[in-house]
């Protein structure tokens, strides 16, 4: 018996391998496809991680601007530090000019009529006593009639009074006709006066040839305000045919919320700008009156007479004010530093030292901006700002935010 050994089949290994060659070209297939998505979504990070940098960059230099030294000299840019200075502090207002009531004139006509003829046009300067317009009524004929005829009646119970005065006194007559003629003569007085008073009141004359026309006089100076006639006109006599103002004695009247009003008193200091001023000039005036009523609005007037008297301010024109309550030590920079784009106010910082022979760049940071006073204004910088010992561009600002702007454009 022969002893012998068992090998194993390799016939599965032959076919296992077989069948990877077979397949081969599949699976590198595979490994390619696989290859390239890596590579594509590895590109796809790269290219928007390029983007992002170039985004961040972008925004990175979008407020800066770099100036030459030619530039620098060109634009006047001169450098400066925050200064701490005592501001006002005060409540912030809005309100109008207006005039006393006194100022303010209302003409109309005492008897009524047509509008004969008038040259006023709105805003033209008139003194006291000058012809506005003059009024024709036939009634006024009437009235000139009644008071020659009183007047003529007068003068005979004038001298009937006297006679029978004399008589009386002589004992020739009896103390009843005495008594008569003077009750007709002060009668007769009475009616001649009033009917003159009503000729003045129409501006009639009282005596020599009757007219049909009396002129409407201005009562006080002023600029007309209002013209509310025309020629041939009929108006009555509560019809305002015209409205003067005088603007010497101009008052600005202010609307504060009830929650400022126990910080506003009498004597306190107002600065005001028109809010048609474009250059935002301020003037001042002193709080003299304060009114103990609330509006609907939860609002209360608070008036103020003027520092200082001038011909160019209007009545109704509408001003920004503050009041002022407190001093405050703030830190400043001068008005010229802060500059305004799309309703916020910027100031320039410079990167680096400015130098006579190299460029330099400056930086636009966003401000709030406070008080203003004496040329100077209340500046907050950013928190991520406060503390650095910064250098602001105090001349030459809005040149340097008219360059950076350009450049934004051309790009």
């Amino acid at each position: 018996m022969c002893l012998g050994f068992y090998y194993p089949s390799r016939t599965p290994n032959f076919n296992f391998t077989a069948s990877i060659m077979r397949h081969l070209p599949l699976y590198l297939l595979l490994l390619s496809l696989l290859a390239s998505c890596g590579t594509r979504e590895e590109s796809a990070k790269t290219e928007t991680a390029a983007a992002t940098t170039v985004a961040a960059a972008e925004a990175a230099v979008a407020d800066r601007v770099t100036l030459s030294a030619a530039e620098q000299r060109a634009g006047s840019i001169r450098l400066g530090s925050l200064v701490e200075r005592p501001m006002s502090g005060g409540v912030k207002v809005n309100g109008v000019l207006d005039v006393p009531p006194e100022n303010l004139v209302s003409v109309s006509a005492p008897l009524g009529g047509i509008v004969d003829r008038t040259t006023l046009l709105q805003g033209t300067k008139v003194r006291a006593g000058q012809v506005l317009a003059v009024i024709r009524n036939p009634d006024f004929v009437q009235l000139q009639q009644d008071y020659l005829e009183s007047r003529s009646q007068l003068t005979f119970a004038q001298a009937e009074y006297e006679r029978q005065a004399e008589l009386y006194r002589q004992e020739v007559a009896p103390q009843k006709n005495y008594q008569r003629a003077q009750a007709e003569y002060e009668a007769l007085q009475i009616k001649t006066n009033a009917q003159a008073a009503r000729l003045r009141l129409a501006g009639l004359p009282r005596g020599g040839a009757i007219v049909s026309t009396t002129a409407l006089r201005a009562p006080a100076g002023g600029f007309v305000k209002a013209v509310n006639v025309s020629v041939g006109q009929s108006v009555t006599p509560t019809d305002v045919l015209f409205e003067i103002v005088d603007p010497e004695h101009l008052h600005v009247e202010l609307m504060v919320f009830e929650k400022d009003i126990p910080q506003v008193k009498e004597g306190q200091l107002v600065r005001f700008s028109l809010g048609n001023d474009s250059v935002g000039r301020e003037r001042t005036a002193h709080v003299y009156l304060i009114s103990k009523t609330i509006s609907d609005e939860r609002t209360v007037r608070v008036h103020g007479h003027l520092d200082r008297e001038d011909e160019q301010l209007l009545p109704g024109t509408f001003v920004r004010a503050v009041i002022e309550t407190n001093r405050l030590t703030v830190p400043t920079l001068p008005e010229k530093a802060v500059v305004q784009f799309g309703g916020l106010a910027y100031v320039f910082v410079a990167e680096s030292a400015a130098t006579q022979t190299s460029s330099v760049t400056y930086r636009l940071v966003p401000v709030t901006r406070g008080v203003s006073e004496d040329g100077y204004t209340e500046v907050r910088l950013p928190a991520a700002e406060a503390g650095k010992p910064l250098r602001f561009v105090v001349e030459g600002a809005y040149s340097l935010l008219s360059k950076l702007k350009n450049a934004e454009e051309e790009e």
